[in-house]
């Protein structure tokens, strides 16, 4: 025999079947609307809730490409051309193309930095037509800019090459050439962090180490003539180029695939922060 309780609840329950008004439920059932997850607990990870949550006082320029080209903190905004909005790993994300990219004021905390973390999300077909930029600090007036994060070329359908140059008041630091492993048409977490006190760059793919090289005496980060900065190409490939240094290279090209979530911090992450900060942002918080 079924139970008073128990008939209430099959009441109820055609009640929401049938549509019929929240006063009805009232003594019924508590909600027809609620469901597991409204009562599960947040997500965390390392402590966090959110990536905007990681060393949020060490946060100095994020641009979150969420259907605008500003960057969120300094509110300096890009200056498009040819790019679009496609869906990202967080929202929305900036769309390349071919002879597509956006040019931005650097925000003035980024120019002074001195140690630094640099991260992003990429999405990338095959390199085929020539190195590709990602994001560079220009220095207007050297071949090559402050801070580029790129493509290289000689990659296959099986193999990428990431490649960091950073200038400090003249003097250059390459990393790489570091082989990635199908990297193309799927999303990819790049980060580098460079910490002055030691001298110490780390590069990290999809969170994980890649390479730690120390530059002994390199000390802190003086960049030159950055008041310029380009997503999506390296700055001698802009119309017109961004720096006198150089102008358009018949072996460099665009980013047709997308960006999305550039974040610059005034020091180096610790390599559980930029775990926590890729798994984070792959979840969309």
């Amino acid at each position: 025999m079924e139970t008073l309780k128990n008939k209430i609840f099959i009441k109820a329950f055609n009640q929401c079947a049938l549509g019929l008004s929240a006063a009805a439920l009232l003594f019924s059932l508590p909600s027809c609307q609620e469901k597991p997850n409204d009562y599960a607990p947040a997500l965390t990870i390392g402590g966090y809730t959110s990536s905007d949550e990681i060393a949020s006082e060490n946060l100095i320029a994020h641009w979150g490409f969420n259907g605008n080209l500003s960057d969120t903190i300094s509110k300096e905004a890009g200056t498009n051309s040819g790019t679009a909005f496609v869906n990202g790993v967080k929202g929305m994300a900036l769309k390349g193309a071919n002879n597509g990219y956006v040019i931005s004021n650097t925000p003035a905390a980024v120019q002074n930095l001195k140690s630094f973390t640099l991260t992003c999300w990429v999405n990338s077909p095959l390199n085929s037509n020539g190195i590709v930029g990602l994001v560079d600090i220009s220095n207007t007036t050297a071949f090559w800019g402050n801070l580029t994060v790129f493509f290289e070329n000689g990659g296959d359908a099986n193999k990428g090459i990431l490649k960091i140059h950073v200038n400090n008041n003249g003097t250059d630091a390459w990393l790489g050439n570091y082989e990635l492993t199908s990297p193309w048409d799927k999303w990819m977490h790049l980060a580098v962090t460079y910490d002055a006190p030691s001298s110490t760059f780390v590069v990290y793919v999809n969170g994980a180490q890649k390479d730690e090289k120390v530059i002994a005496g390199y000390g802190p980060i003086v960049f030159q003539n950055a008041s310029k900065m380009v997503f999506g190409t390296v700055h001698f490939q802009t119309t017109p180029s961004l720096t006198s240094g150089a102008g358009k290279q018949d072996w460099a090209s665009y980013l047709t695939g997308s960006l999305d979530e550039v974040r610059i911090y005034d020091k180096a992450l610790s390599a559980e922060d930029i775990g926590f900060l890729q798994k984070l942002e792959a979840k969309g918080k």
